[in-house]
């Protein structure tokens, strides 16, 4: 156990409490284990987080109390009644603090979502860690101490403060996507039944299919694929981190790719992570990989599944497919030589386009942005592309003009970019939460996920923006000094040690925005630390740091488990002759 000094758990404070009866403080659960999970609902690594929680949650029903701290990224999210059907959608079952100012979130020093601080039964904190993947490192970490307090007498086990919210029945919960069928009717993802709905013309369900666990995008196959393939629709089957196909003539649902386990660093294509919008394009269904932001092909014909753009870096950076950056990729929609999509992170609307030139593995494919510049601006603004707002788009569709509808979900809104005149419009507002849409004659169909209904928009419509904004994610600025020690915290989970056996067992990625930020320092290397050199002259912006480390069981024997830690870091920085010449970030570990 680390021999640090015993630091005390801040109080939990916010503007209010849900899934409990009433406001919670840490002296109410003394005795017990508290785990403070940081969350954002927009975020897909704080998604992957809530279900690996659920096997911990259930072991340890009556010594560990998980309190979810929702401190929002994107305005919307500060929206008590959005919080309150996120809580829902993504299933959440425990107490959950709301915390709209950042006040608990700064209290415990988080710099990332997701964040997970350990509380002891006596009140102190006993471990932090960022990012996912960290389940086992704390299932080894309270196998050790529930033992240790309960022959100290300090553990006094309990039933759990949640408190399930009552759920209104609706033919649709949370809907996600949906696709014209060619027979008038249509398929919705409904996301918060874990099905895939066929409705009628009129709207009545006609048929319901089962299995899937949060499935969003719908992809249906050209006629004469679905023929050789024996199925109609590609589904992505996002918790289940699978593609499945549909077979519509029978109603019959098989997996396609995707064994069910998430897919971390070092894994091959046999796992995905999170695919959340699937379009055809190029002969190929393209996936959008939204856990690890990135882009993969599923080919039909074959099973081939490849990854086809993104670094596993999340960000905005454009240029060929390969060296490219996305942000949790969540809507997709082919036209002509583009494939368009909706990059949520980033508020921003992108396309892939092939550049002509050829290469020895065939013609290159480069990512280009039309509307958003980053993972922290984003807000609600018409006209000139480079100058238009998004918040947190999910879906993206083409109009039979050639322009693009996207659902610009964050803010209730349906937007229309003209590509030929460069410029953003609105088409309509006040919508609740639109995630996907579709063209049925001269109607727009919107996915109004919030309001668990499909809704029809005349594409001829002149929508109106009264209230326009720009926004910076309000996160503390961090004052450092222009020589910077940037130092990664890790330590391996109980029973495992740092595992070197195939080479460096770490790597740190160090990027900012804007670039000239770093004189020095940045890049990739193995070592968890190392000295940056900031320019003053440029005086502010983010660091963007990727750490990982591997870790393996003792033993080391053969069928030793073995683990990988990663988390993504977006540290808002300013230098300061005064700032701190030290930034430490915990990867994982205890103290």
């Amino acid at each position: 156990m680390s021999t640090r000094p015993r630091v005390r758990a801040p109080e939990l404070t916010g503007r209010g409490w849900l899934n409990t009866d009433g406001p919670i403080a840490l002296r109410d659960l003394r005795g017990r284990f508290v785990l403070l999970d940081f969350w954002t609902f927009c975020c897909v690594n704080c998604l992957h987080v809530i279900d690996e929680l659920r096997p911990l949650e259930e072991r340890y029903a009556e010594e560990l109390v998980v309190v979810g701290v929702h401190s929002p990224k994107f305005v919307h999210e500060a929206d008590p009644a959005a919080l309150a059907q996120a809580v829902e959608r993504y299933g959440v079952h425990h107490p959950v603090l709301d915390d709209p100012e950042l006040g608990t979130w700064q209290a415990y020093t988080a710099r990332a979502w997701p964040t997970l601080v350990l509380v002891d039964p006596e009140g102190y904190v006993v471990a932090q860690y960022a990012g996912e993947g960290h389940v086992h490192a704390i299932d080894a970490l309270l196998a050790e101490l529930v033992t240790e307090h309960r022959e100290r007498g300090t553990l006094q086990p309990a039933d759990s403060p949640y408190v399930p919210p009552v759920v209104e029945p609706t033919d649709l919960r949370f809907p996600a996507k949906a696709v014209a069928l060619p027979d008038g009717h249509a398929l919705v993802a409904d996301a918060g039944h874990d099905e895939v709905v066929e409705l009628a013309a009129d709207g009545s369900v006609v048929r319901r299919f089962a299995g899937f666990r949060e499935p969003n995008g719908l992809c249906l196959l050209p006629p004469e694929v679905a023929a050789e393939v024996g199925y109609d629709v590609v589904v992505a089957d996002t918790v289940h981190h699978q593609l499945r196909g549909i077979a519509l003539a029978t109603g019959a649902v098989t997996v396609l790719a995707g064994n069910g386990s998430q897919w971390m660093q070092g894994d091959d294509t046999s796992r995905l992570s999170s695919p959340w919008d699937v379009a055809w394009w190029r002969d190929r269904v393209w996936v959008a990989m939204a856990g690890i932001h990135q882009l993969w092909t599923f080919d039909p014909r074959t099973g081939a599944v490849v990854v086809a753009a993104g670094t596993t870096t999340e960000g905005l950076l454009d240029g060929p497919a390969t060296e490219a950056w996305f942000a949790q990729t969540s809507g997709l929609a082919a036209d002509g030589d583009r494939l368009w999509l909706a990059d949520s992170e980033t508020s921003s609307l992108r396309y892939l386009v092939s550049t002509g030139s050829t290469t020895s593995t065939g013609s290159t494919t480069e990512v280009r942005t039309a509307v958003g510049t980053g993972l922290f601006d984003f807000g609600f603004r018409d006209g000139p592309a480079g100058q238009a707002l998004l918040q947190h788009p999910l879906g993206v569709t083409v109009l039979p003009d050639g322009s693009v509808a996207v659902c610009d979900t964050y803010n209730g809104a349906v937007r229309r970019h003209d590509p030929v005149a460069d410029e953003m419009t609105t088409l309509a507002t006040d919508l609740a939460e639109p995630s996907g849409a579709y063209v049925d004659g001269d109607q727009l169909v919107v996915v109004e996920s919030g309001a668990h209904r499909l809704t029809r928009i005349p594409l001829g419509a002149a929508g109106r923006v009264t209230d326009e904004f720009a926004h910076r994610t309000q996160r503390p600025v961090t004052e450092v000094a222009a020589t910077l020690e940037l130092v990664v915290t890790f330590e391996p989970p109980p029973g495992q040690k740092v595992d070197d056996r195939f080479g460096p067992a770490s790597q740190l990625v160090v990027e900012a925005t804007p670039p000239s930020l770093i004189r020095e320092g940045d890049g990739r290397g193995t070592d968890l630390g190392r000295t940056i050199v900031l320019d003053p002259r440029v005086g502010e912006g983010v660091l963007h740091v990727a750490a990982r480390a591997a870790s393996c069981d003792l033993d080391g024997g053969e069928g030793a488990a073995c683990r990988m830690h990663q988390q993504d870091w977006g540290v808002p920085v300013r230098v300061s002759p005064d700032g701190d010449a030290m930034l430490v970030l915990p990867l994982g570990g205890v103290g």
